[in-house]
């Protein structure tokens, strides 16, 4: 008995030995689907402002009219009816949900949208782009759906644009070629990633440049007026957010989705995308505003804010997530991570200069300041090669060119890349190898690893 119970044994770390990596899959934690975190260290007037903003980040917008004074106007298209909706897992402010919130809220009050073949309903919510119109250069966001038929939409009469030929749903791939996919990026801690100086981006990518050189990496200017960053066209500073690091700050990121993902105006983008006049009979524009008089004792000051702004102060103050516990696997992963160079481009922390959240300037946030940010990028953009290439040129970021997106809160995203055509970490990593691609090399490396090694690896990242 003792003799067969050893050779058990001995069959069981042979098989555990010869195992495949696989994805551990998404990380389950008791908060999840909870209300999300605000930073430590936060004031009272801080946390005020955080949860204002919180409220209104999950506020379902109608078309303002049927029902007035309800909603800033949703449409005339549009692809979703709130913040929350796209950015859900785990929480509010993370990414896509596992299950896709769309497929109701295209029919919405009686709204009669048609499906677009790349929603469905186990995979990521997703926008579309086209890559050209009339045989020119787009880029920009085609709104998956029409107000047209809901019950408070009134007489506005629009059609939905064409995304056929369909292809692979949960993918996305396969289909129209001139029709390219994002899903949400995760905004947790994003107030952190705000407050980290210039500067410091630069000092990272100078001191690291011999060091990345040897894997191939140096990343790429997104600036029309040149620099060795993505710089913003209008001051010259470095952009940070989004898929291609196109945006500037997060009153900017919030500005833009309010108008492009659910057509709501506002005071950063005050012209309407569609302006045919029977969508738009009940409202001025903008639509969302600072909001005047000032307060009285009977409001409080979070009243005056725009939704705009106030998403900003809620994405502003939402604290990072939390990584998971530290295994002998995890450490090892974590170790490996940086010796075949995922680090040259996934930069493990910087730390925050001196920054407020609500207030005076003269007054810091304690919060934000002098903060150590464990984002695991370089904030910076970089060729991805044809295998990732969208066709997409945004400022100086071009067709194959991608933001080292932020990897903490990996082990909790339910879908992967920038158009979620996979759940599956492994399938993700491989895809970064490609012709043309700065990470060729790392991946090489990985591949280079023994099944075990790489299995630490996956459980890293999803510990992040």
């Amino acid at each position: 008995m003792k003799k067969l119970m050893l050779l058990a044994v001995a069959g069981l770390a042979t098989a555990t030995a010869n195992a495949r990596p696989t994805d551990p899959g998404v990380r389950r934690e008791s908060g999840d689907n909870g209300p999300p975190a605000a930073l430590l260290g936060l004031g009272p007037d801080e946390l005020a402002f955080f949860e204002d903003g919180l409220t209104r980040f999950q506020t379902v917008e109608v078309v303002n009219g049927a029902v007035p004074g309800q909603g800033n106007g949703l449409g005339p298209r549009f692809n979703s009816d709130s913040c929350v909706s796209c950015h859900a897992q785990p929480n509010p402010g993370g990414s896509s949900p596992v299950q896709n919130p769309l497929l109701s809220i295209a029919t919405a009050y009686g709204a009669a949208n048609s499906m677009p073949w790349f929603i469905v309903a186990n995979g990521p919510v997703r926008e579309a782009r086209f890559v050209q119109s009339n045989g020119v250069p787009d880029g920009g966001v085609h709104d998956l759906f029409v107000v047209s038929g809901r019950s408070d939409s009134g007489n506005c009469t629009l059609t939905q644009p064409v995304f056929t030929p369909a292809g692979d749903p949960v993918t996305g791939q396969g289909g129209n070629s001139n029709v390219i996919f994002r899903i949400p990026t995760p905004v947790f801690g994003a107030g952190l990633i705000e407050a980290i100086p210039d500067s410091a981006i630069l000092a990272n990518s100078q001191i690291n440049a011999s060091r990345n050189a040897r894997f191939g990496v140096h990343g790429h200017a997104n600036a029309i007026q040149g620099g060795n960053v993505n710089r913003s066209g209008n001051d010259g500073t470095i952009t940070r957010f989004g898929w291609k690091a196109q945006n500037k700050s997060l009153l900017m990121f919030a500005g833009e989705a309010y108008n492009v993902e659910m057509g709501i105006s506002n005071e950063l983008f005050p012209q309407e995308r569609t302006e045919t006049a029977t969508c738009r009979p009940y409202n001025v524009t903008p639509e969302d505003y600072v909001n005047f008089p000032l307060t009285t004792t009977a409001t409080p000051a979070t009243a005056v804010l725009s939704d705009i702004e106030a998403f900003a102060a809620f994405m502003r103050m939402l604290a990072p997530p939390t990584p998971g516990p530290t295994t002998p696997s995890t450490t090892n992963g974590k170790a490996l991570f940086s010796s075949i160079g995922c680090a040259t481009c996934h930069t493990p922390s910087f730390t925050t200069g001196t920054a407020i959240a609500t207030g005076s300037s003269r007054n810091p946030s304690p919060a934000l300041s002098g903060q150590q940010v464990n984002l695991y990028s370089d904030l910076l953009v970089h060729h991805m090669g044809q295998g990732l290439a969208d066709g997409i040129t945004q400022g100086g970021a071009g067709p194959d060119e991608f933001r080292s997106a932020p990897l903490w809160g990996l082990g909790q995203r339910a879908y992967f890349l920038h158009d979620g055509r996979t759940s599956d970490l492994l399938v993700a990593i491989e895809a970064h190898r490609s012709y043309g691609s700065e990470a060729n090399t790392v991946i090489e490396q990985f591949n280079f690893l023994h099944d075990g090694q790489q299995q630490d690896l996956l459980n890293f990242l999803r510990s992040l």
